[in-house]
């Protein structure tokens, strides 16, 4: 280990000074924004990025992104961003430096502001790097607040349980919150909490350049563990008005930016000397190119086809699907809550058990991880039941939709279709869950066979993809000559919608399992009925129906899902937007059903073929 020399150390004071400096300037020309944490977190960011990160490029995800003063000054006094245009812009529409992190801005890797969220993401960062083989550390900087959140503790064991020893965290234990003193909010024994887990846990003084360098260089050296720095800070350090308060362990300073008089006084206590302005004048190597993945492509493989008499479920055909892709394609991994078995994750884990990633019942964890792990040239599909992803892990999906990431979600045991396991189980409210977001598909296929043909296109295509699937096994859909339909020559094609029968009467469009349903009442019906299946929610096919709908004059909407969202909603707008008033009848859940058969719930629900059948007659 080599300690820092008089001249690096004389350059850090000077470095950390001036980018001191920019956050006051940053926050009063905003008059909003983070100073206290930034110039609590400023130092070790300090050190991290001019001893190590501007030369090896390793990712650093700032998980408190509320200090991004801290971190754009830091990658403007080392030239990666204009310094004088974040001190102009900073929190203001006309450009990227926004309030927290922006992956948008070089040597920034993940945006983040929800805490807890960054530790799981640099936890897949990590991850993703030791399957590939990479050598390098991955850095993680958190607030000491931040640990109340139960996220954390998921990542902790993650991190821990799969020894993760090229992840190093730093926490910024200046024991203030944003309301008042940790000890106050929440007393936590952080250094405990890490040591129980099986990290390795060091404490210095985060404002100690020679202190903090030792010891991230011993932690650089574990080989059998995550490590992690309890840097020991004071809010406002640096700024003697904001540090008697920091002192105190007073939130004064958390969120409060200084008036001009304030800043203008505070400059004049740390202004550099000619020396240091020199110093800074001297070219450092900075190699900050940001994300590192390589170009790639996919191959999709060869669909596996279900014959017509094969009677399976849509996570079988998930599963079968994964693995062979797998199998064709080295960046493919599976993350899985606990539930392998249910979501069908086990058939890529019978292959390559290495690349199958047990997250436990941590939903949050798993999305944000499967994050981390698309921005480091992987392709995770994350997988669990649709309840706990479009719930408990919705922030999380949010903040990967924010940073346009590659995740693919797939989520079984949706709608009534998971039968037995109760209403807790039955997510009925999952697409309009995700439908706000704007980097995110929302897909749902209809047969096994449209399962493996989508399972083939999201894997093979850029983006965050949400892909529902009931639990309960479906009929092959097949074409009038008794063949599949989405068979041999099927392309899927996200926003399109398929005409599985033409017909006059009326227009049925149906999503999922429903389209089974609907098929079965249009044939006792006599026939003559367009089937419409829709696939796609985001996007949307409006023209298809509407076309249909322009025809038939009548249309009914069969869902397993919450009837005032999805696919109705979805079909209202189209036929409002085109100025087309048709009788409508909209079929899907109203209510909470208890437990059951799925074809006993659809019964209760009301969205059995007998009440499609019906609707068709009363149209």
């Amino acid at each position: 280990m080599s300690p820092l020399s008089d001249e690096q150390l004389k350059y850090l004071n000077a470095f950390a000074k001036s980018c001191r400096r920019s956050v006051l300037q940053m926050v009063t020309n905003a008059q909003s924004g983070h100073p206290g944490g930034s110039l609590s977190t400023l130092d070790y960011l300090a050190l991290l990025y001019v001893m190590r990160v501007a030369k090896s490029n390793e990712p650093v995800v700032v998980s408190h992104g509320h200090v991004s003063p801290a971190v754009y000054s830091v990658l403007a006094e080392l030239g990666v961003i204009p310094k004088d245009r974040v001190i102009e812009t900073f929190r203001k529409p006309s450009d990227i430096y926004e309030g927290h992190v922006n992956r948008k801005i070089n040597g920034i890797w993940y945006g983040t502001g929800p805490l807890g969220i960054g530790a799981s993401v640099a936890a897949g960062f990590a991850m993703a790097d030791k399957i590939r083989g990479e050598m390098q550390k991955v850095f993680l900087l958190m607030g000491d607040g931040e640990q109340d959140e139960g996220q954390i503790y998921e990542t902790i064991n993650f991190a821990a349980s799969h020894k993760l020893n090229n992840l190093i965290a730093f926490i910024d234990y200046n024991q203030v919150q944003l309301t008042d003193s940790v000890a106050k909010i929440m007393p936590l024994n952080i250094e405990g909490y890490y040591k129980a887990a099986g990290w390795k846990v060091f404490k210095v003084n985060g404002h100690d350049f020679q202190e903090m360098w030792r010891v991230l260089q011993e932690a650089m050296e574990i080989t059998d563990a995550p490590s992690v720095i309890i840097g020991e800070t004071i809010m406002g350090s640096g700024v003697e008005f904001m540090a008697e308060k920091g002192r105190e362990y007073k939130a004064d300073w958390h969120g409060k930016s200084p008036s001009a008089a304030e800043t203008e006084a505070a400059l004049k206590f740390i202004e550099l000397s000619e020396e240091e302005n020199e110093m800074l004048k001297m070219p450092i190597e900075v190699n900050i190119v940001g994300d590192a993945c390589e170009e790639f492509s996919i191959n999709p493989g060869e669909s596996i086809l279900y014959a017509p008499d094969k009677m399976t479920d849509c996570r079988s055909a998930y599963g079968s699907a994964l693995a062979d892709l797998a199998k064709i394609n080295p960046g493919v991994v599976a993350l899985t809550a606990d539930l392998a078995d249910s979501v069908k994750t086990s058939e890529l884990k019978k292959v390559f058990p290495e690349r199958h990633i047990e997250c436990g019942i941590a939903e949050q964890l798993m999305v944000s991880l499967a994050g981390g792990m698309s921005l480091r040239c992987m392709i995770p599909f994350a997988s669990t039941f649709g309840a706990f992803m479009t719930s408990r892990a919705k922030d999380q999906a949010r903040v990967n939709d924010v940073n346009e990431a590659n995740v693919k979600m797939v989520a079984t045991h949706c709608g009534l279709s998971v039968g037995e396991d109760g209403p807790t189980h039955q997510v009925i409210d999952d697409i309009n869950s995700f439908e706000g977001f704007f980097h995110t598909r929302i897909l749902e296929p209809c047969d096994p066979n449209q399962t493996d043909k989508i399972i083939r296109f999201v894997a093979s295509n850029y983006g965050n993809f949400y892909v529902r699937m009931g639990r309960a096994k479906t009929p092959v859909i097949t074409k009038e000559d008794g063949t599949a339909f989405f068979g041999e020559g099927y392309e899927f094609r996200p926003g399109k919608a398929d005409i599985i029968r033409h017909g006059n009467k009326a227009t049925i469009v149906a999503s999922g399992a429903m389209l089974t349903y609907a098929m079965k009442a249009a044939e006792e019906f006599g026939g003559d009925v367009e089937i419409i299946c829709v696939s796609s929610f985001i996007p949307f096919d409006a023209s298809t129906i509407v076309a249909s709908v322009g025809r038939t004059k009548k249309v009914i909407t069969v869902q397993d899902h919450n009837l005032k969202t999805g696919l109705a909603k979805f079909v209202k707008e189209a036929l409002f937007d085109a100025d087309l008033i048709v009788p409508f009848k909209g079929l899907g859940v109203s209510s909470y059903q208890l437990s059951g058969t799925a074809d006993e719930l659809y019964e209760k629900a009301g969205i059995s073929k007998r009440h499609i059948l019906e609707a068709l007659k009363s149209l």
